[in-house]
Protein backbone atom coordinates (compact mmCIF):
# COMPACT_ATOMS: atom_id res chain seq x y z
CA UNK A 1 0.00 0.00 0.00
CA UNK A 2 1.51 3.36 -0.95
CA UNK A 3 2.03 6.38 1.72
CA UNK A 4 -0.85 7.81 -0.11
CA UNK A 5 -3.49 4.80 -0.48
CA UNK A 6 -5.83 6.77 1.49
CA UNK A 7 -6.40 9.99 -0.55
CA UNK A 8 -8.22 10.85 -3.53
CA UNK A 9 -7.37 13.30 -5.47
CA UNK A 10 -9.80 15.11 -8.11
CA UNK A 11 -7.12 16.29 -11.19
CA UNK A 12 -8.67 19.27 -13.11
CA UNK A 13 -5.30 19.71 -14.45
CA UNK A 14 -4.19 19.36 -17.96
CA UNK A 15 -0.34 19.89 -20.18
CA UNK A 16 2.74 19.82 -18.06
CA UNK A 17 2.49 20.61 -14.51
CA UNK A 18 -0.84 19.97 -12.84
CA UNK A 19 -0.25 16.58 -14.36
CA UNK A 20 3.51 15.78 -13.26
CA UNK A 21 2.33 17.06 -9.69
CA UNK A 22 -0.45 14.32 -9.31
CA UNK A 23 1.54 11.59 -11.44
CA UNK A 24 3.61 11.67 -8.54
CA UNK A 25 0.93 11.40 -5.65
CA UNK A 26 -0.39 8.96 -7.93
CA UNK A 27 2.84 6.98 -7.72
CA UNK A 28 3.13 7.00 -3.93
CA UNK A 29 0.06 5.63 -4.05
CA UNK A 30 -2.82 8.16 -4.05
CA UNK A 31 -6.15 7.87 -6.53
CA UNK A 32 -5.85 10.02 -8.81
CA UNK A 33 -9.21 10.81 -10.88
CA UNK A 34 -8.92 12.39 -13.99
CA UNK A 35 -11.67 15.04 -15.36
CA UNK A 36 -11.10 15.94 -19.20
CA UNK A 37 -13.27 17.27 -21.81
CA UNK A 38 -15.26 14.74 -23.41
CA UNK A 39 -14.39 14.02 -27.05
CA UNK A 40 -10.91 16.32 -26.50
CA UNK A 41 -9.36 15.23 -23.51
CA UNK A 42 -6.25 17.20 -21.90
CA UNK A 43 -4.09 18.99 -24.87
CA UNK A 44 -1.55 16.93 -24.47
CA UNK A 45 -3.01 13.86 -25.91
CA UNK A 46 -2.50 15.23 -29.40
CA UNK A 47 0.98 17.20 -28.97
CA UNK A 48 2.55 14.95 -31.67
CA UNK A 49 4.38 13.50 -32.93
CA UNK A 50 5.61 11.17 -31.62
CA UNK A 51 2.29 8.88 -31.02
CA UNK A 52 1.23 5.51 -29.75
CA UNK A 53 0.39 3.18 -31.76
CA UNK A 54 -2.40 1.16 -30.91
CA UNK A 55 -2.85 -3.08 -31.26
CA UNK A 56 -4.56 -2.20 -34.55
CA UNK A 57 -2.33 -0.24 -35.93
CA UNK A 58 -4.36 2.96 -35.29
CA UNK A 59 -2.95 6.58 -33.84
CA UNK A 60 -3.17 6.58 -29.87
CA UNK A 61 -1.96 9.20 -27.52
CA UNK A 62 1.02 11.49 -27.78
CA UNK A 63 3.73 10.34 -26.18
CA UNK A 64 3.92 13.69 -24.07
CA UNK A 65 0.71 12.99 -22.43
CA UNK A 66 2.09 9.36 -21.39
CA UNK A 67 5.23 10.80 -19.42
CA UNK A 68 2.61 12.47 -17.32
CA UNK A 69 -0.26 10.52 -16.65
CA UNK A 70 0.14 7.15 -15.43
CA UNK A 71 -1.88 5.94 -12.26
CA UNK A 72 -4.88 7.91 -13.07
CA UNK A 73 -8.39 7.49 -13.69
CA UNK A 74 -10.35 9.66 -16.85
CA UNK A 75 -13.21 10.64 -16.66
CA UNK A 76 -14.57 12.75 -19.17
CA UNK A 77 -17.23 15.54 -17.33
CA UNK A 78 -18.28 18.43 -19.63
CA UNK A 79 -18.29 20.86 -16.38
CA UNK A 80 -19.44 24.05 -19.12
CA UNK A 81 -22.93 22.18 -18.54
CA UNK A 82 -24.30 22.69 -14.92
CA UNK A 83 -24.69 18.98 -14.67
CA UNK A 84 -21.29 18.34 -15.35
CA UNK A 85 -20.37 21.10 -12.62
CA UNK A 86 -22.70 19.33 -10.01
CA UNK A 87 -20.63 16.03 -10.82
CA UNK A 88 -17.54 17.50 -10.69
CA UNK A 89 -18.63 18.81 -7.46
CA UNK A 90 -20.32 15.90 -5.59
CA UNK A 91 -16.85 14.60 -6.59
CA UNK A 92 -15.13 17.02 -4.65
CA UNK A 93 -17.06 16.45 -1.72
CA UNK A 94 -15.22 12.92 -1.98
CA UNK A 95 -12.09 13.92 -2.40
CA UNK A 96 -9.30 15.30 -0.30
CA UNK A 97 -7.31 17.27 -3.06
CA UNK A 98 -8.51 19.09 -5.79
CA UNK A 99 -5.94 20.31 -7.78
CA UNK A 100 -6.83 22.54 -11.06
CA UNK A 101 -4.78 24.74 -13.67
CA UNK A 102 -7.28 27.52 -15.15
CA UNK A 103 -6.54 31.33 -15.27
CA UNK A 104 -7.98 32.85 -12.63
CA UNK A 105 -11.37 33.19 -12.15
CA UNK A 106 -12.13 30.82 -15.14
CA UNK A 107 -13.50 27.77 -12.71
CA UNK A 108 -15.24 30.64 -10.37
CA UNK A 109 -18.26 30.64 -13.78
CA UNK A 110 -18.55 26.76 -12.70
CA UNK A 111 -18.95 26.63 -8.46
CA UNK A 112 -15.94 24.87 -9.21
CA UNK A 113 -13.43 27.17 -7.28
CA UNK A 114 -11.78 26.77 -3.81
CA UNK A 115 -14.53 29.05 -1.90
CA UNK A 116 -17.80 27.14 -3.23
CA UNK A 117 -15.64 23.50 -2.85
CA UNK A 118 -14.60 24.27 0.20
CA UNK A 119 -17.97 25.36 1.72
CA UNK A 120 -19.33 22.11 1.01
CA UNK A 121 -15.89 20.00 1.84
CA UNK A 122 -14.09 21.83 4.86
CA UNK A 123 -11.31 19.62 4.79
CA UNK A 124 -10.44 19.88 1.11
CA UNK A 125 -6.98 20.71 0.04
CA UNK A 126 -7.41 23.09 -3.17
CA UNK A 127 -4.06 23.72 -5.29
CA UNK A 128 -4.64 26.00 -7.94
CA UNK A 129 -1.52 26.21 -10.68
CA UNK A 130 -1.13 29.36 -12.78
CA UNK A 131 1.10 31.04 -14.83
CA UNK A 132 1.56 34.07 -12.05
CA UNK A 133 -0.20 33.43 -9.15
CA UNK A 134 -3.85 34.64 -7.99
CA UNK A 135 -3.13 38.68 -7.27
CA UNK A 136 -0.06 40.82 -8.88
CA UNK A 137 -0.97 42.92 -12.04
CA UNK A 138 -0.21 39.87 -14.12
CA UNK A 139 -2.71 37.29 -12.91
CA UNK A 140 -4.67 37.22 -16.13
CA UNK A 141 -1.91 36.29 -17.89
CA UNK A 142 -1.55 32.93 -19.17
CA UNK A 143 1.75 31.40 -18.06
CA UNK A 144 3.47 28.85 -20.54
CA UNK A 145 6.76 26.92 -19.81
CA UNK A 146 8.61 29.10 -22.40
CA UNK A 147 7.59 31.84 -21.86
CA UNK A 148 8.07 31.57 -17.48
CA UNK A 149 12.04 30.50 -18.62
CA UNK A 150 12.29 33.89 -20.38
CA UNK A 151 10.24 35.82 -17.78
CA UNK A 152 11.68 33.88 -14.36
CA UNK A 153 15.27 34.85 -15.45
CA UNK A 154 16.48 31.75 -16.32
CA UNK A 155 16.97 32.35 -20.12
CA UNK A 156 19.05 35.49 -19.42
CA UNK A 157 21.82 32.82 -18.42
CA UNK A 158 21.38 29.80 -20.74
CA UNK A 159 23.12 29.80 -23.84
CA UNK A 160 26.51 31.16 -25.18
CA UNK A 161 28.05 34.77 -23.91
CA UNK A 162 27.28 37.55 -26.37
CA UNK A 163 30.10 38.01 -28.44
CA UNK A 164 30.53 34.66 -29.21
CA UNK A 165 28.88 32.23 -32.35
CA UNK A 166 25.63 31.32 -31.66
CA UNK A 167 24.96 34.21 -29.12
CA UNK A 168 21.65 34.51 -28.16
CA UNK A 169 18.74 33.62 -25.01
CA UNK A 170 18.30 30.13 -24.60
CA UNK A 171 16.07 27.72 -23.53
CA UNK A 172 16.29 24.62 -21.57
CA UNK A 173 15.13 21.32 -23.65
CA UNK A 174 12.70 20.10 -21.29
CA UNK A 175 10.08 22.29 -19.68
CA UNK A 176 11.95 22.86 -16.21
CA UNK A 177 9.80 25.59 -15.24
CA UNK A 178 7.04 23.60 -15.70
CA UNK A 179 8.77 21.09 -13.18
CA UNK A 180 10.18 23.26 -10.72
CA UNK A 181 6.63 23.96 -10.26
CA UNK A 182 4.92 20.31 -10.26
CA UNK A 183 7.69 19.69 -7.44
CA UNK A 184 7.37 22.48 -5.08
CA UNK A 185 3.31 22.31 -5.62
CA UNK A 186 3.53 18.43 -4.46
CA UNK A 187 5.57 19.28 -1.76
CA UNK A 188 2.77 22.33 -0.99
CA UNK A 189 0.09 19.34 -0.93
CA UNK A 190 1.96 16.85 1.43
CA UNK A 191 2.49 19.74 3.71
CA UNK A 192 -1.60 20.87 3.17
CA UNK A 193 -2.44 16.61 3.79
CA UNK A 194 -0.17 16.96 6.85
CA UNK A 195 -2.37 19.56 8.15
CA UNK A 196 -5.77 18.44 6.81
CA UNK A 197 -5.12 15.08 8.84
CA UNK A 198 -4.00 17.03 12.29
CA UNK A 199 -6.46 19.45 12.10
CA UNK A 200 -9.31 18.04 9.64
CA UNK A 201 -8.93 21.59 8.05
CA UNK A 202 -8.29 22.22 4.29
CA UNK A 203 -6.62 24.98 2.50
CA UNK A 204 -5.92 26.93 -0.82
CA UNK A 205 -2.92 26.46 -2.35
CA UNK A 206 -1.67 29.27 -4.62
CA UNK A 207 1.13 28.00 -6.92
CA UNK A 208 2.52 30.43 -9.67
CA UNK A 209 5.35 29.08 -12.59
CA UNK A 210 6.63 32.23 -12.30
CA UNK A 211 6.87 32.41 -8.82
CA UNK A 212 9.03 28.34 -8.80
CA UNK A 213 10.92 29.82 -11.42
CA UNK A 214 12.62 33.00 -9.81
CA UNK A 215 12.88 30.22 -6.94
CA UNK A 216 15.14 27.68 -8.60
CA UNK A 217 17.38 30.41 -10.20
CA UNK A 218 18.95 29.50 -6.82
CA UNK A 219 22.81 30.31 -6.04
CA UNK A 220 22.19 32.72 -9.57
CA UNK A 221 19.46 34.46 -7.38
CA UNK A 222 21.81 34.69 -4.93
CA UNK A 223 24.91 36.30 -6.90
CA UNK A 224 22.60 39.41 -7.90
CA UNK A 225 20.34 40.02 -4.45
CA UNK A 226 23.83 39.99 -2.63
CA UNK A 227 25.95 41.66 -5.31
CA UNK A 228 23.47 43.46 -7.30
CA UNK A 229 25.11 42.64 -10.75
CA UNK A 230 22.77 40.36 -12.97
CA UNK A 231 24.41 37.40 -14.18
CA UNK A 232 25.18 36.87 -17.69
CA UNK A 233 25.20 33.75 -20.15
CA UNK A 234 28.13 31.65 -19.66
CA UNK A 235 27.63 28.77 -22.04
CA UNK A 236 28.61 25.74 -20.05
CA UNK A 237 30.62 27.30 -17.64
CA UNK A 238 29.83 28.14 -14.11
CA UNK A 239 29.40 31.48 -12.38
CA UNK A 240 31.22 30.24 -9.53
CA UNK A 241 33.43 27.46 -9.89
CA UNK A 242 36.54 27.02 -12.41
CA UNK A 243 37.03 24.62 -14.24
CA UNK A 244 33.40 23.40 -14.02
CA UNK A 245 32.26 23.09 -18.04
CA UNK A 246 32.56 21.31 -20.86
CA UNK A 247 35.41 20.77 -22.73
CA UNK A 248 36.41 19.55 -26.32
CA UNK A 249 38.19 16.06 -26.57
CA UNK A 250 40.24 14.36 -29.13
CA UNK A 251 36.80 12.48 -30.00
CA UNK A 252 33.54 14.66 -28.50
CA UNK A 253 33.53 16.58 -24.78
CA UNK A 254 34.27 16.21 -21.44
CA UNK A 255 32.03 17.70 -18.66
CA UNK A 256 34.96 18.54 -16.06
CA UNK A 257 33.01 19.47 -12.83
CA UNK A 258 35.91 20.28 -10.86
CA UNK A 259 34.58 21.88 -7.33
CA UNK A 260 37.24 22.37 -4.91
CA UNK A 261 40.84 23.42 -4.88
CA UNK A 262 42.11 19.41 -3.73
CA UNK A 263 40.17 18.22 -6.89
CA UNK A 264 41.87 20.70 -8.84
CA UNK A 265 45.20 19.46 -8.04
CA UNK A 266 44.57 15.93 -8.42
CA UNK A 267 43.65 17.00 -11.88
CA UNK A 268 46.67 18.82 -12.74
CA UNK A 269 48.62 15.65 -11.37
CA UNK A 270 46.56 13.54 -13.58
CA UNK A 271 46.95 15.91 -16.58
CA UNK A 272 50.57 16.31 -16.25
CA UNK A 273 50.20 20.07 -15.66
CA UNK A 274 51.30 19.99 -12.00
CA UNK A 275 52.44 23.42 -12.36
CA UNK A 276 49.21 24.79 -12.87
CA UNK A 277 48.12 23.97 -9.16
CA UNK A 278 50.76 25.79 -7.64
CA UNK A 279 50.83 29.09 -10.07
CA UNK A 280 49.48 31.44 -7.82
CA UNK A 281 46.86 33.23 -10.47
CA UNK A 282 45.13 29.43 -10.20
CA UNK A 283 45.71 28.20 -6.45
CA UNK A 284 42.07 28.77 -4.87
CA UNK A 285 38.74 28.88 -7.21
CA UNK A 286 38.27 32.06 -6.14
CA UNK A 287 41.40 32.80 -7.92
CA UNK A 288 40.66 30.55 -10.93
CA UNK A 289 37.41 32.20 -11.09
CA UNK A 290 39.02 35.73 -11.56
CA UNK A 291 41.37 34.25 -14.32
CA UNK A 292 38.54 32.41 -16.30
CA UNK A 293 39.51 32.96 -19.54
CA UNK A 294 43.36 32.46 -19.04
CA UNK A 295 42.99 28.93 -17.30
CA UNK A 296 40.06 27.70 -19.76
CA UNK A 297 42.48 28.84 -22.63
CA UNK A 298 45.41 27.35 -21.13
CA UNK A 299 43.27 23.62 -20.44
CA UNK A 300 41.43 23.48 -23.75
CA UNK A 301 44.40 22.12 -25.27
CA UNK A 302 45.34 19.86 -22.92
CA UNK A 303 41.73 18.04 -22.83
CA UNK A 304 41.94 17.96 -26.96
CA UNK A 305 44.99 15.71 -26.60
CA UNK A 306 43.03 12.80 -25.53
CA UNK A 307 39.99 11.27 -26.30
CA UNK A 308 36.84 11.32 -23.93
CA UNK A 309 37.01 8.08 -22.87
CA UNK A 310 40.90 8.05 -22.14
CA UNK A 311 40.30 11.28 -19.89
CA UNK A 312 37.37 9.93 -18.09
CA UNK A 313 39.61 6.66 -17.45
CA UNK A 314 42.68 8.63 -16.00
CA UNK A 315 41.02 11.37 -14.07
CA UNK A 316 38.21 8.57 -12.40
CA UNK A 317 41.17 6.98 -11.21
CA UNK A 318 42.47 10.26 -9.74
CA UNK A 319 39.09 11.60 -8.21
CA UNK A 320 38.76 13.86 -10.32
CA UNK A 321 35.34 14.55 -11.28
CA UNK A 322 33.99 14.50 -15.03
CA UNK A 323 31.58 12.24 -16.82
CA UNK A 324 30.36 12.23 -21.03
CA UNK A 325 27.25 13.88 -22.61
CA UNK A 326 25.20 10.95 -23.14
CA UNK A 327 22.53 11.33 -25.86
CA UNK A 328 18.72 10.14 -24.18
CA UNK A 329 19.24 6.95 -25.40
CA UNK A 330 22.32 6.24 -24.35
CA UNK A 331 20.95 7.31 -20.93
CA UNK A 332 18.46 4.56 -20.82
CA UNK A 333 21.09 1.96 -22.06
CA UNK A 334 23.76 3.16 -19.08
CA UNK A 335 24.49 0.02 -16.79
CA UNK A 336 23.78 2.86 -13.89
CA UNK A 337 20.44 3.50 -15.51
CA UNK A 338 19.63 -0.47 -15.57
CA UNK A 339 21.07 -1.46 -11.92
CA UNK A 340 18.92 1.57 -10.69
CA UNK A 341 15.62 0.12 -12.84
CA UNK A 342 14.84 3.64 -14.71
CA UNK A 343 12.60 1.94 -17.09
CA UNK A 344 9.43 0.33 -16.11
CA UNK A 345 6.97 -1.35 -18.73
CA UNK A 346 2.96 -0.96 -17.99
CA UNK A 347 0.11 -2.89 -19.79
CA UNK A 348 -1.60 -0.24 -22.02
CA UNK A 349 -5.07 -0.41 -22.81
CA UNK A 350 -5.03 0.07 -26.32
CA UNK A 351 -1.34 -0.05 -27.06
CA UNK A 352 -0.36 -2.98 -24.69
CA UNK A 353 3.14 -3.08 -23.12
CA UNK A 354 3.70 0.78 -22.54
CA UNK A 355 7.67 1.34 -21.14
CA UNK A 356 7.70 4.44 -19.45
CA UNK A 357 10.43 6.16 -17.18
CA UNK A 358 10.10 4.84 -13.38
CA UNK A 359 9.99 6.96 -10.43
CA UNK A 360 13.28 8.21 -9.03
CA UNK A 361 12.19 8.04 -5.53
CA UNK A 362 12.95 5.17 -3.56
CA UNK A 363 11.14 4.61 0.02
CA UNK A 364 12.02 1.10 1.98
CA UNK A 365 8.70 0.90 3.28
CA UNK A 366 5.87 2.90 0.98
CA UNK A 367 7.65 2.58 -2.80
CA UNK A 368 6.55 4.26 -5.87
CA UNK A 369 3.45 1.98 -7.09
CA UNK A 370 2.93 1.22 -10.96
CA UNK A 371 -0.58 0.27 -11.17
CA UNK A 372 -2.40 1.81 -14.04
CA UNK A 373 -0.79 2.92 -17.58
CA UNK A 374 -1.85 6.16 -18.67
CA UNK A 375 -5.53 6.18 -19.10
CA UNK A 376 -7.49 6.16 -22.95
CA UNK A 377 -9.56 9.04 -23.09
CA UNK A 378 -12.94 8.36 -20.58
CA UNK A 379 -11.65 4.84 -19.96
CA UNK A 380 -12.71 4.81 -16.15
CA UNK A 381 -15.89 7.46 -16.36
CA UNK A 382 -18.48 4.81 -15.99
CA UNK A 383 -16.25 3.25 -13.13
CA UNK A 384 -15.81 6.05 -11.51
CA UNK A 385 -19.74 7.62 -11.45
CA UNK A 386 -20.70 4.10 -10.28
CA UNK A 387 -18.54 3.48 -7.87
CA UNK A 388 -17.70 6.69 -6.35
CA UNK A 389 -20.92 8.82 -6.74
CA UNK A 390 -23.60 5.29 -6.82
CA UNK A 391 -25.16 6.38 -10.66
CA UNK A 392 -26.51 3.67 -12.48
CA UNK A 393 -25.82 2.17 -15.92
CA UNK A 394 -29.13 4.16 -17.08
CA UNK A 395 -28.12 7.47 -15.47
CA UNK A 396 -24.84 7.51 -16.98
CA UNK A 397 -26.08 6.45 -20.69
CA UNK A 398 -28.84 9.40 -20.20
CA UNK A 399 -25.62 11.52 -19.15
CA UNK A 400 -23.45 10.31 -22.43
CA UNK A 401 -26.74 11.28 -24.42
CA UNK A 402 -26.67 14.56 -23.55
CA UNK A 403 -22.95 14.98 -23.67
CA UNK A 404 -22.51 15.41 -20.04
CA UNK A 405 -19.87 12.85 -19.79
Amino acid sequence: MGALSHIRVLDLSRVLAGPWATQILGDLGAEIVKIEKPGEGDETRAFGPPFLKTKDGARGDATYFLSANRNKQSVTIDFSKPEGASLVKRLARRSHVVVENFKTGTLARYGLDYAALSAENPALVYCSLTGFGHDGPYKDKAGYDYLIQGMGGLMSITGQPDGTPGAEPMKVGVAVSDLFTSLYTTIAILAALIHQEKTGEGQAIDMALFDCQAAALANQAGNYLVGRTAPTRLGNAHPNIVPYQVFPTADGHLILAIANDRQFTRFCRAANIDQLASDPRFIANADRVGNREIIVDLLKPVLASRTTADWIARLEAADVPCGPINTIGEVFADPQAIARGLTISMAHAAAGPLDLVASPIRLTKTPPEYRSAPPILGQHTDDVLNGVLGLSPIEIEKLRSRGVV
